[in-house]
């Protein structure tokens, strides 16, 4: 009687009356297919994706903002054992090297542990040393400095007046012998027992991380499965191998840059040389500025010690050290190791010094490194995440 056509033309209007009965309830009319609809045309308009998206980066941003501020807040606990890391993944080859000689894990931990505590005490005692040997001199410099220098200022035509030196100096005194300065000691003293605490937390925690630390980081990839466990493995190697490469190329760089102006210090015979040349070797951990931060340090002692040829000769000096770890010794120490742009360091260091002042402008580097190395093995060994690959031409 009917053809196929119309067969089928038949059944669509049949199953489309069907689903709008279903739609109203069987009283024939809408009771929330229109309004479920008008919300769904509303939510997927210009104005819908954009309140979406704005809602999506309120969230992102207050987790990050509760994230930040539950690591500062455990900063006693986080930074030790982020330091621990640093430390355990800059001596991991030493640590191979010496169980690849049969040396047991305890006693080779025992042995890198004791090393790095005399490198870092012997810094310490360096610093102390010699400028307790060289105080007296320096002081009765710095006085006589500051002399000519009031001196020289009185000739400016805007110099103050000796009344306003003597105000500001009574208000110094006040200040030095008043109660804001006494709780500001008192700060000064628990910041020291904070430090004390975390160095030893710190000790404690590189302990084991350089004895158990693949126990340890077996244990804590058990909840991942297949490629989510690949893509695990690989974060973790990727970060151990920046970290360590990192921090090795940068002593190298920093020994380098110490040396040099330190031998420049002595032979212009300026005191403090030997404290003001470690002081330089740490520094020079902060990027961009910590090499230049130290040179202006020693030029200044110079300046006050030995007058301003001195100085001159000391920025002279510290000019060709930085221009030869920026042109020859980054580049073949470092490698590749840091591929970040000079603006993300920068940015890096403003965010680092922000939230965690110059222990956080020295960390926020090597975090943003290894940050980034993660990315470049999200997707596979050699296989960046896919919004990071470069376009295709």
């Amino acid at each position: 009687m009917f053809g196929r056509r119309e067969r089928r033309e038949l059944e669509g209007r049949i199953a489309d009356l069907e689903s709008r009965l279903q739609g109203s309830g069987g009283s024939g009319r809408p009771v929330r297919g229109g309004a479920a609809a008008g919300a769904r045309a509303a939510w997927g308009d210009g104005f819908g994706l954009l309140a979406t998206r704005a809602l999506q980066i309120i969230i992102v941003l207050v987790l990050t903002a509760g994230v930040v501020l539950g690591l500062r807040v455990l900063s006693t606990v986080v930074i030790p054992i982020l330091l621990a890391l640093i430390f355990a993944s800059t001596f991991a080859p030493v640590m191979r090297w010496l169980r690849g000689r049969n040396v047991p894990p305890a006693l080779a931990t025992v042995i890198v542990l004791l090393g790095i505590v005399l490198i870092l005490t012997g810094i310490g005692w360096m610093i102390t040393w010699a400028v307790i040997d060289q105080w007296d001199d320096l002081s009765d410099q710095a006085i006589e400095g500051y002399a000519q220098a009031a001196a020289w200022v009185q000739t400016l035509p805007f110099a103050p007046s000796s009344d306003q030196l003597l105000e500001w100096r009574d208000a110094l005194v006040h200040f030095a012998t008043s109660a804001e300065f006494g709780s500001g000691a008192l700060a000064g003293v628990g910041a020291v027992a904070s430090f004390v605490t975390g160095l030893i937390l710190m000790v404690v925690v590189l302990f084991f991380f350089l004895k158990d630390g693949a126990v340890i980081w077996r244990f804590l990839l058990r909840p991942f499965r297949g490629e989510a466990l690949a893509r695990a493995e690989r974060i973790g190697d990727k970060a151990v191998v920046t970290l360590g490469s990192y921090v090795r190329g940068t002593a190298a760089v920093a020994a380098v840059d110490a040396i040099g102006i330190g031998i420049g210090l002595v032979i212009l015979h300026v005191p403090l040389a030997l404290p003001l040349a470690v002081l330089t070797f740490l520094l020079s951990f902060i990027p961009f500025i910590g090499a230049t931060l130290g040179g202006t340090l020693a030029a200044l002692v110079a300046l006050v010690a030995n007058g301003p040829i001195s100085a001159v000769i000391v920025v002279g000096v510290v000019v060709l050290v930085n221009q030869l770890e920026g042109n020859l010794l980054q580049p073949v120490l470092m490698g590749r190791t840091l591929k970040l742009h000079a603006l993300v360091i920068l940015l890096a260091l403003t965010i680092g010094t922000v939230l965690s002042g110059v222990l956080g402008a020295v960390l926020a580097v090597p975090i943003a490194a290894v940050a980034w190395g993660i990315i470049q093995v999200w997707d596979g060994p050699a296989l960046p995440a896919k919004w990071a690959r470069p376009n295709p031409r």
